[in-house]
Protein backbone atom coordinates (compact mmCIF):
# COMPACT_ATOMS: atom_id res chain seq x y z
CA UNK A 1 0.00 0.00 0.00
CA UNK A 2 1.00 3.64 -0.62
CA UNK A 3 -0.45 6.78 -0.14
CA UNK A 4 -0.61 10.80 -0.50
CA UNK A 5 -0.86 12.53 -3.02
CA UNK A 6 2.80 12.86 -4.76
CA UNK A 7 3.89 9.53 -4.10
CA UNK A 8 0.59 8.21 -5.80
CA UNK A 9 1.10 10.69 -8.76
CA UNK A 10 5.00 9.46 -9.05
CA UNK A 11 3.89 6.48 -9.13
CA UNK A 12 1.14 6.36 -11.90
CA UNK A 13 3.34 8.20 -14.20
CA UNK A 14 6.39 6.23 -13.90
CA UNK A 15 3.84 3.04 -14.56
CA UNK A 16 3.85 1.53 -11.34
CA UNK A 17 1.71 -1.74 -11.60
CA UNK A 18 -1.42 -1.17 -8.94
CA UNK A 19 -4.20 -3.73 -8.30
CA UNK A 20 -6.76 -0.45 -7.39
CA UNK A 21 -6.92 2.92 -6.43
CA UNK A 22 -9.08 4.36 -3.13
CA UNK A 23 -9.92 7.83 -3.83
CA UNK A 24 -11.64 9.90 -0.66
CA UNK A 25 -14.98 11.12 -1.53
CA UNK A 26 -15.21 14.94 -2.00
CA UNK A 27 -11.95 14.90 -3.09
CA UNK A 28 -12.18 17.85 -6.18
CA UNK A 29 -10.40 19.65 -8.29
CA UNK A 30 -7.16 19.41 -10.35
CA UNK A 31 -6.22 16.32 -8.53
CA UNK A 32 -9.07 14.87 -9.13
CA UNK A 33 -9.24 15.04 -12.62
CA UNK A 34 -5.16 13.95 -12.95
CA UNK A 35 -6.32 10.88 -10.59
CA UNK A 36 -9.08 9.88 -12.80
CA UNK A 37 -7.15 10.32 -16.15
CA UNK A 38 -3.93 8.34 -14.93
CA UNK A 39 -6.05 5.27 -13.66
CA UNK A 40 -8.10 5.07 -17.05
CA UNK A 41 -4.42 5.58 -19.01
CA UNK A 42 -2.98 2.78 -16.74
CA UNK A 43 -6.28 0.67 -16.98
CA UNK A 44 -6.29 0.98 -12.66
CA UNK A 45 -9.92 0.22 -11.24
CA UNK A 46 -10.36 3.57 -8.80
CA UNK A 47 -12.92 3.36 -6.04
CA UNK A 48 -14.24 6.52 -4.30
CA UNK A 49 -14.94 5.75 -0.75
CA UNK A 50 -16.15 7.82 2.26
CA UNK A 51 -13.45 9.50 4.88
CA UNK A 52 -14.57 6.94 7.62
CA UNK A 53 -13.49 4.16 5.11
CA UNK A 54 -10.08 5.73 4.33
CA UNK A 55 -10.02 6.12 8.12
CA UNK A 56 -10.08 1.80 8.48
CA UNK A 57 -7.41 1.20 5.38
CA UNK A 58 -4.55 3.91 7.15
CA UNK A 59 -3.80 5.80 9.74
CA UNK A 60 -1.13 7.64 7.99
CA UNK A 61 -1.92 11.07 6.17
CA UNK A 62 -3.28 10.02 3.50
CA UNK A 63 -4.26 12.74 1.46
CA UNK A 64 -7.74 11.27 0.03
CA UNK A 65 -6.07 8.80 -1.79
CA UNK A 66 -4.35 5.35 -1.27
CA UNK A 67 -2.60 2.74 -3.80
CA UNK A 68 -2.36 -1.08 -3.66
CA UNK A 69 0.32 -2.30 -5.59
CA UNK A 70 0.24 -5.17 -7.50
CA UNK A 71 2.38 -8.42 -7.45
CA UNK A 72 2.93 -8.72 -10.97
CA UNK A 73 2.50 -6.93 -14.20
CA UNK A 74 -0.75 -6.65 -16.18
CA UNK A 75 -1.16 -6.85 -19.41
CA UNK A 76 -3.54 -6.18 -22.50
CA UNK A 77 -4.71 -8.64 -24.89
CA UNK A 78 -3.61 -6.67 -27.91
CA UNK A 79 -0.07 -7.15 -26.22
CA UNK A 80 -0.74 -11.15 -25.85
CA UNK A 81 -2.44 -12.08 -29.08
CA UNK A 82 0.65 -10.95 -31.83
CA UNK A 83 3.35 -13.10 -29.81
CA UNK A 84 1.34 -15.98 -29.92
CA UNK A 85 0.91 -15.59 -33.30
CA UNK A 86 4.71 -14.89 -34.50
CA UNK A 87 5.13 -18.23 -32.62
CA UNK A 88 2.96 -19.87 -34.95
CA UNK A 89 1.08 -21.31 -32.21
CA UNK A 90 -3.22 -21.76 -31.98
CA UNK A 91 -4.20 -19.04 -29.48
CA UNK A 92 -5.63 -20.27 -25.85
CA UNK A 93 -6.75 -17.95 -23.28
CA UNK A 94 -8.96 -18.13 -20.47
CA UNK A 95 -11.50 -15.15 -19.70
CA UNK A 96 -12.74 -15.08 -15.98
CA UNK A 97 -16.12 -14.09 -15.64
CA UNK A 98 -16.94 -13.20 -11.87
CA UNK A 99 -14.27 -15.84 -10.55
CA UNK A 100 -13.43 -13.91 -6.88
CA UNK A 101 -12.17 -16.41 -4.68
CA UNK A 102 -8.57 -16.59 -4.74
CA UNK A 103 -7.70 -19.99 -4.48
CA UNK A 104 -9.87 -20.95 -7.26
CA UNK A 105 -8.11 -18.30 -9.22
CA UNK A 106 -4.39 -19.24 -8.41
CA UNK A 107 -5.35 -22.96 -9.16
CA UNK A 108 -7.32 -21.91 -12.54
CA UNK A 109 -3.76 -20.01 -13.21
CA UNK A 110 -1.71 -23.32 -12.08
CA UNK A 111 -4.00 -25.67 -14.72
CA UNK A 112 -3.76 -23.12 -17.48
CA UNK A 113 0.01 -22.61 -17.16
CA UNK A 114 1.05 -26.45 -17.12
CA UNK A 115 -1.55 -26.55 -20.34
CA UNK A 116 0.09 -24.09 -22.07
CA UNK A 117 -2.39 -21.59 -22.15
CA UNK A 118 -1.17 -18.28 -23.46
CA UNK A 119 -3.10 -15.76 -20.88
CA UNK A 120 -5.87 -15.50 -18.54
CA UNK A 121 -8.07 -12.71 -18.81
CA UNK A 122 -9.59 -11.16 -15.80
CA UNK A 123 -12.25 -7.28 -15.54
CA UNK A 124 -11.38 -4.52 -14.10
CA UNK A 125 -14.22 -5.14 -11.73
CA UNK A 126 -15.17 -8.30 -10.18
CA UNK A 127 -12.12 -10.20 -10.15
CA UNK A 128 -10.30 -12.09 -7.53
CA UNK A 129 -7.48 -9.57 -5.84
CA UNK A 130 -3.97 -11.75 -6.94
CA UNK A 131 -2.39 -11.29 -3.74
CA UNK A 132 0.33 -13.73 -2.06
CA UNK A 133 -2.57 -16.92 -1.45
CA UNK A 134 -3.24 -16.86 -5.11
CA UNK A 135 0.36 -17.11 -5.89
CA UNK A 136 0.78 -19.64 -3.91
CA UNK A 137 -1.48 -21.46 -4.99
CA UNK A 138 -0.76 -21.21 -8.49
CA UNK A 139 2.40 -22.80 -7.23
CA UNK A 140 4.35 -20.38 -9.03
CA UNK A 141 2.30 -20.20 -12.33
CA UNK A 142 0.70 -16.59 -11.95
CA UNK A 143 4.87 -15.37 -12.08
CA UNK A 144 4.79 -17.17 -15.34
CA UNK A 145 1.21 -16.75 -17.30
CA UNK A 146 0.35 -13.47 -18.71
CA UNK A 147 -2.69 -12.12 -17.01
CA UNK A 148 -4.56 -9.83 -19.01
CA UNK A 149 -6.50 -6.61 -16.88
CA UNK A 150 -10.05 -5.28 -19.38
CA UNK A 151 -12.25 -3.27 -19.17
CA UNK A 152 -14.88 -5.21 -20.41
CA UNK A 153 -15.16 -8.53 -20.63
CA UNK A 154 -17.79 -8.18 -23.68
CA UNK A 155 -15.64 -5.48 -25.61
CA UNK A 156 -12.29 -8.20 -24.86
CA UNK A 157 -15.08 -10.59 -26.72
CA UNK A 158 -15.73 -9.03 -29.59
CA UNK A 159 -11.51 -8.40 -29.83
CA UNK A 160 -10.86 -11.40 -30.15
CA UNK A 161 -13.42 -12.76 -32.22
CA UNK A 162 -12.39 -10.10 -34.55
CA UNK A 163 -8.83 -11.73 -34.44
CA UNK A 164 -9.81 -14.64 -35.45
CA UNK A 165 -10.84 -16.19 -31.79
CA UNK A 166 -13.52 -18.55 -31.13
CA UNK A 167 -14.65 -18.04 -27.69
CA UNK A 168 -16.78 -20.81 -26.04
CA UNK A 169 -18.31 -21.17 -22.88
CA UNK A 170 -19.84 -23.84 -20.28
CA UNK A 171 -23.16 -23.65 -19.89
CA UNK A 172 -25.43 -26.78 -17.35
CA UNK A 173 -28.09 -26.05 -21.07
CA UNK A 174 -25.80 -26.98 -23.35
CA UNK A 175 -26.48 -29.69 -25.91
CA UNK A 176 -22.83 -30.48 -26.81
CA UNK A 177 -20.45 -31.62 -24.40
CA UNK A 178 -17.15 -30.40 -24.12
CA UNK A 179 -15.68 -33.92 -26.03
CA UNK A 180 -17.56 -32.81 -28.83
CA UNK A 181 -16.56 -29.40 -29.35
CA UNK A 182 -13.22 -28.31 -32.08
CA UNK A 183 -10.45 -26.96 -29.74
CA UNK A 184 -7.64 -27.36 -32.07
CA UNK A 185 -7.85 -23.82 -33.72
CA UNK A 186 -7.27 -20.49 -32.36
CA UNK A 187 -9.98 -20.54 -28.58
CA UNK A 188 -10.50 -18.67 -25.48
CA UNK A 189 -12.88 -19.87 -22.67
CA UNK A 190 -15.15 -18.33 -20.53
CA UNK A 191 -14.74 -19.69 -17.02
CA UNK A 192 -17.97 -18.37 -14.94
CA UNK A 193 -18.20 -17.76 -11.37
CA UNK A 194 -18.25 -20.85 -8.64
CA UNK A 195 -22.00 -21.00 -8.38
CA UNK A 196 -23.59 -18.88 -10.47
CA UNK A 197 -21.62 -19.77 -13.96
CA UNK A 198 -20.91 -17.76 -16.80
CA UNK A 199 -22.82 -14.72 -16.75
CA UNK A 200 -26.34 -14.44 -19.46
CA UNK A 201 -24.99 -11.25 -21.13
CA UNK A 202 -21.66 -13.33 -21.63
CA UNK A 203 -23.41 -16.48 -22.81
CA UNK A 204 -25.16 -14.59 -25.63
CA UNK A 205 -22.17 -13.61 -27.03
CA UNK A 206 -19.95 -16.45 -27.10
CA UNK A 207 -19.65 -18.35 -30.51
CA UNK A 208 -20.65 -21.63 -28.65
CA UNK A 209 -21.48 -23.39 -25.46
CA UNK A 210 -20.53 -27.00 -23.89
CA UNK A 211 -21.35 -29.00 -20.73
CA UNK A 212 -18.92 -31.38 -19.05
CA UNK A 213 -20.84 -34.83 -18.45
CA UNK A 214 -21.01 -36.00 -14.90
CA UNK A 215 -22.87 -38.59 -13.06
CA UNK A 216 -23.52 -37.84 -9.89
CA UNK A 217 -26.32 -35.09 -7.78
CA UNK A 218 -24.14 -32.30 -7.01
CA UNK A 219 -24.66 -29.42 -9.05
CA UNK A 220 -21.32 -28.90 -10.74
CA UNK A 221 -17.95 -29.55 -10.72
CA UNK A 222 -15.66 -26.66 -8.74
CA UNK A 223 -14.85 -23.96 -11.26
CA UNK A 224 -10.82 -25.02 -10.45
CA UNK A 225 -11.46 -28.30 -11.48
CA UNK A 226 -14.14 -27.95 -14.48
CA UNK A 227 -11.13 -25.52 -15.97
CA UNK A 228 -8.97 -28.67 -15.66
CA UNK A 229 -11.13 -30.52 -17.34
CA UNK A 230 -11.57 -28.04 -20.04
CA UNK A 231 -8.18 -27.96 -20.44
CA UNK A 232 -6.81 -31.30 -20.64
CA UNK A 233 -9.33 -31.87 -23.33
CA UNK A 234 -7.94 -28.74 -25.34
CA UNK A 235 -4.51 -30.56 -25.32
CA UNK A 236 -5.69 -33.84 -25.73
CA UNK A 237 -7.27 -32.61 -28.86
CA UNK A 238 -4.39 -30.68 -29.96
CA UNK A 239 -1.85 -33.94 -29.06
CA UNK A 240 -0.52 -32.13 -26.01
Amino acid sequence: MIYGRHPIIEALQSGTPMDKLILQQGVRGDFERDIRKLSKKNNIPLQVVPKERMKTLTSGNHQGIIGFLSLLQYYRIEDVLPMVFEKSESPLLLLLDGVTDVRNFGAIARSAECSGAHALIIPKKGAAQINAEALKTSAGALNIIPVCRESSLMAAIEQLQMAGVQVFASDLQAKKSVQQMDFVGPIALVIGAEGDGVSQPILGKVDDTFIIPQKGETDSFNVSVATGIMLYEVMRQRGG
